[in-house]
């Protein structure tokens, strides 16, 4: 596809608001609000933190997003290259990532909601381990979890915080979600599951008020939660443009080559 009307959103450090500035000089960058806009691709100049930002922030305008990396990882971005940009635009080729939902009730009562692309996590509030059950598709798995939390990671979002705690890294297109604890005490053997991508999984922290717990979808906490309830939107997808040799795919499968 020729893309030749964009929009361009830039983070606050000094790499993206230079970068944004030498795009305007061979771009007439089009206005961007989050009702419509003549734009067909949305530029994002930042790093991973700010592309995920900006995936929420204009996930409903069906636009594809291309990232320029001027953070430091830059997983979901392209490499920081100004040269025929054009080209690359029209070369590029979309990834698809579908979000997680999250549906969280409080022990006040009061029903949450929140969309995740990496992944949702529920933490112990205080000094003693959460007690959590765990629950797919309606059949309890799991009685009781003694950890410090746990989570669970889309593909695109299994080489972030899930692969640190020890989850699996999922290549994308695989159909399959990771559920992954958080430093587990009971039960001792149990490192994490792979869940269709259609599973409905349910949390149930036990004994909430002794043992608060908070949820996390990406970057959206709600406190004391007592339910949780997480299954993907195939709804609300969205296309990331990736170039071809630096596609996101393959990005994915490097990952777990590295040492």
């Amino acid at each position: 596809m020729t893309y030749s009307k964009i929009a361009c959103v830039a983070d606050t450090s000094h790499k993206a608001q230079a970068t944004y500035k030498e795009i305007a000089k061979h771009f007439d960058i089009v206005e961007l609000s989050k009702r419509r806009t003549a734009a067909q691709v949305i530029v994002v100049l930042g790093g991973d933190g700010f592309m995920l930002q900006t995936l929420h922030s204009y996930m409903k305008m069906k636009l594809p997003f291309y990232g320029i990396n001027c953070g430091s990882v830059g997983f979901l971005m392209n490499q920081h290259a100004l040269d025929d940009l054009s080209e690359r635009l029209n070369r590029s080729r979309p990834a698809t990532l579908f979000p997680l939902h999250m549906y969280a009730r409080r022990t006040n009562g009061k029903v949450m909601q929140a969309l995740a692309f990496n992944e949702v996590s529920m933490f112990r509030q205080g000094r003693q381990a959460s007690k959590i059950r765990v629950s797919i598709d309606h059949v309890v798995r799991l009685k009781e979890l003694i950890c410090d939390g746990i989570l669970v990671a889309t593909p695109a979002g299994s080489t972030a915080y899930n692969f640190s705690a020890g989850g699996p890294i999922i290549p994308l297109g695989s159909n399959v979600m990771a559920l992954t604890p958080l430093v587990p005490f009971r039960p001792r053997r149990w490192r994490g599951a792979l869940l269709n991508h259609d599973s409905s999984i349910n949390f149930t922290i036990l004994e909430p008020k002794k043992r608060p717990v908070n949820a996390v979808a990406d970057f959206t906490e709600f406190q004391d939660v007592e339910e949780v309830v997480i299954s993907e939107q195939r709804k609300s997808g969205v296309n990331l443009l990736f170039d071809p040799e630096h596609n996101l795919e393959e990005r994915i499968i490097k990952e777990q080559f590295t040492y």
